[in-house]
């Protein structure tokens, strides 16, 4: 189990997680692996985050059925379901993943992407059809798979066709959902759920609960633009808490 200060801090991220889940749908997997990895293994951390998603995801897409469009849905659904276990297979036939290299390449992309999304001025909205968001359902599910942060590409995909917000994450959150299960599924035949990783999630969930409470409650005061600023904000710190290295703990 963890000592004290590691115990703290890998709450206060899981409660932070949530409460990023209930703001913009997606940043849970960012804003806790930013210090779970500096923490616990890849392989421990890749689980936790799909199996806290499989239930966060799972309430926001009930609090969001309103806006769901399953016609929209099934392109992405359909590669996530091919790409989740190649994910899961990568993970754990190359399980001596460098945490370093994940850290840095995951974080270097999301810094450059935010930021300049930040800075520079709207685009007209990505025109595409089913080839594509195929595409992106397979490597977002792959990404997900190998990381537990699967809500990245599909995330930014629906910025860039421009949807509203509650469209936006009325696609990306049961996609992430359903991407969710099947990587807790691919996981739990491999035998990454442990006793320990079994004992960190019953310590995580209520306080990410918490978190996604409150998180729905800021929500509903986002007009899209500044849904839009959310993410992207959310994006950028989350980067460079995967880039920096930190000495606290283990």
């Amino acid at each position: 189990m963890l000592a004290t200060t590691p115990l703290i801090l890998f709450l206060l991220a899981s409660f932070l997680g949530g409460m990023a889940t209930g703001l913009v749908g997606f940043a849970m997997g960012l804003v806790v692996a930013g210090v779970w990895l500096h923490i616990i293994t890849p392989l421990e951390t890749a689980t936790l985050i799909v199996g806290c998603s499989a239930v966060t995801q799972g309430y926001s897409v009930w609090k969001l059925r309103h806006a769901l469009s399953w016609r929209r849905l099934a392109p992405f659904i359909a590669g996530a379901v091919i790409g989740v276990p190649a994910g899961a297979a990568i993970l754990t036939t190359f399980n001596a993943i460098n945490p370093a290299v994940l850290r840095t390449g995951v974080g270097v992309l999301l810094v450059a992407y935010s930021a300049y999304s930040l800075v520079r001025p709207d685009l007209r909205p990505v025109q595409a059809g089913v080839a594509a968001d195929t595409g992106i359902g397979f490597f977002n599910g792959m990404l997900g798979g190998l990381t537990g942060l699967g809500g990245i590409i599909i995330t930014i995909w629906c910025q860039l066709r421009g949807w509203p917000k509650d469209v936006q994450r009325a696609v990306f959150q049961p996609v992430t959902f359903i991407g969710a299960v099947f990587t807790v599924a691919s996981l739990s035949t491999t035998g990454a759920v442990t006793i320990e990783v079994a004992k960190l999630y019953l310590l995580a969930l209520p306080v990410m609960l918490a978190g996604l409470w409150f998180g729905f409650k800021l929500y509903g005061r986002l007009d899209d633009a500044a849904f839009r600023k959310a993410i992207l904000l959310l994006l950028l710190v989350s980067g460079v808490m995967l880039v920096v290295p930190t000495g606290i703990i283990r």
